[in-house]
């Protein structure tokens, strides 16, 4: 079942990952191109940018709409692409879980709506308004909300992206409202969301966001401290 307006709290954790003694090799990029230019949409149903054959794999479960989800947008991933995805040692794919419902589909709907070269733009630039964005919603007036969580998450997302003003943000950022609003409808996209957020709750232990793994093991810890801590202790330098 998907989530329509969880209220459950952004978290993330599990097992520490294991420590590895011999650092990873650096890789240089495809003629013309930087690590961070190559990505893709992976089996998984992620978006993964950096090299598809880096030894060290961070995968982040993530929800735009998560505070804490945020922080790490802001703090990590600058230094993430700078120091780690750019050497070629380490990939970093982000994967939908839509914690919170009808927000943070109507967000990823449109955030997948841009492509493939333009998805991790589209996300920081989402991240960077996450607090405008959570401003609008608590303005939601609230016989709104409940209307809006009584409908099936299609509508849900599309009623969501109407009142947050979420189209008008993605307008602003060079996608047409047309497309936008096509997207919103595309019932492909937001199964294969569901189907993602269904394979992290009930295949991989995800819990809350951001969950991290690195090559399969779970991250102890959300903040970029962790993370990096992680990516270390698996070889990255």
């Amino acid at each position: 079942m998907l989530p329509l307006l969880a209220l459950a709290a952004c978290n993330g954790g599990g097992d520490s990952v294991p420590t590895s003694a011999t650092p990873v090799a650096k890789a240089t990029p495809p003629a013309g191109k930087q690590w961070v230019d190559v990505v893709a949409k992976t089996p998984e149903g992620g978006f993964r940018q950096g090299n598809p054959d880096a030894p060290i794999k961070l995968v982040e479960y993530g929800s735009r709409t998560c505070p804490t989800c945020g922080r790490f947008a802001l703090e990590g991933v600058e230094p993430l692409r700078a120091q780690f995805i750019s050497t070629g040692q380490v990939s970093y794919e982000f994967r939908d879980f839509p914690l919170h419902g009808a927000p943070d589909f109507a967000l990823a709907l449109l955030n997948q709506c841009v492509g493939v070269d333009a998805f991790f733009p589209m996300l920081d630039r989402m991240f960077a308004n996450q607090g405008n964005f959570l401003d609008k919603q608590q303005k939601v007036p609230e016989a709104t909300l409940q209307q809006i969580q009584g409908m099936a998450p299609q509508q849900a997302a599309i009623a969501f992206a109407d009142a947050v003003g979420m189209v008008d943000f993605v307008k602003q950022n060079g996608l047409p409202e047309a497309k936008a609003r096509q997207c919103l409808a595309d019932q492909a996209t937001l199964k294969a969301i569901g189907d993602v957020y269904a394979d992290g709750a009930n295949n991989r232990g995800v819990t809350g966001t951001p969950s991290f793994f690195v090559n399969g093991n779970a991250v102890d810890g959300p903040s970029w401290k962790d993370v990096e801590t992680a990516l270390r202790a698996a070889g990255a330098r």
